[in-house]
């Protein structure tokens, strides 16, 4: 379904089925909201959602707002406000589990609980301006943007890394629900490389470390290997909720939740279990 946010951009919503409280899922950088599906699956006992973020998947860029974080919480907010989910909980990775926080910073109780994956949150003394010219906004500029056909594509991704460690069945939905065809039969990502830089050089300048002590709700943050950005904020994070744990994935990388969906969706359940 096309819901409005802000800026003039329509989002792609995807109902991912189930009874019970509702429970909105946020990607990370360069997916969409159906890589949720296969996590999605095991989340028994919660109706389930996903975005596709503005100028993610299907849905719209912001023509004139550059893609700085603050404009994906306006899309959590108003996907909240069209669905009418009442204090809905809320599962996020990397960017889409900042934005997450962003959203409850911004409204405070919209969220029953949070359990966010290495959310991309730097403490203040590492927050900068736009940053164009930083590693991340620099691959994704040199992305291969077309392949011959979704199965060119997936074989190249699950070749090489770091594509190849998600899950088959992740990877499988990340190609055929993130790649448009073209008249030719090439196919081409619909997360175009600029706007994926552009994602990637506002990463830094938001300022949601500042107000985690306003976030009451129950937040866990998830974290894989713990030696690189952003996953070596993890516990300074947790540290700064007031109510705030640590899940730790030794075993699993920043792709954790594409990566063994069964393992983080059977952590989530754990840590919503005593708020439901």
């Amino acid at each position: 379904m096309r819901i409005p946010s802000t800026d003039g951009v329509e989002l792609e919503v995807h109902d991912l089925g189930g009874d019970g409280p509702p429970l909105l899922l946020a990607h990370a950088t360069g997916f969409h909201g159906r890589v949720w599906e296969p996590l999605a699956a095991h989340l028994t006992g919660f109706h389930r959602w996903s975005i596709d973020m503005r100028a993610h998947g299907d849905s719209d860029a912001p023509e004139d707002r550059p893609l700085e974080w603050y404009g994906f919480a306006d899309d959590v907010l108003s996907v909240t406000d069209a669905l009418g989910l009442e204090k809905p909980f809320g599962v996020g990775h990397s960017k889409g589990a900042a934005s997450l926080l962003l959203a409850e910073q911004a409204r405070p109780g919209t969220f029953s609980a949070l359990y966010l994956y290495e959310p991309v949150v730097v403490p203040e003394d590492f927050v900068t301006d736009r940053n164009p010219d930083n590693p991340l906004s620099s691959g994704a500029r040199r992305r291969r943007d077309t392949f011959e056909s979704f199965d060119s594509a997936f074989e190249n991704y699950a070749s090489k890394p770091p594509f190849n460690s998600l899950h088959p069945e992740v990877l499988r939905v990340y190609v055929d629900h993130g790649f448009n065809q073209n008249p030719d039969g090439t196919v081409s990502l619909k997360c175009l490389p600029e706007n994926e830089a552009d994602v990637y050089a506002h990463g830094m300048s938001h300022h949601a470390f500042a107000a985690l002590h306003e976030v009451s709700c129950p937040v866990t943050i998830a974290v894989g290997v713990e030696d690189t950005v952003p996953a070596v904020f993890a516990r300074q994070i947790a540290d700064a909720l007031p109510r705030g744990t640590v899940a730790s994935f030794p075993e699993l990388a920043h792709f954790g939740p594409l990566e063994n969906p069964s393992l983080v969706a059977a952590s989530i359940l754990d840590a919503f279990s005593t708020v439901k």
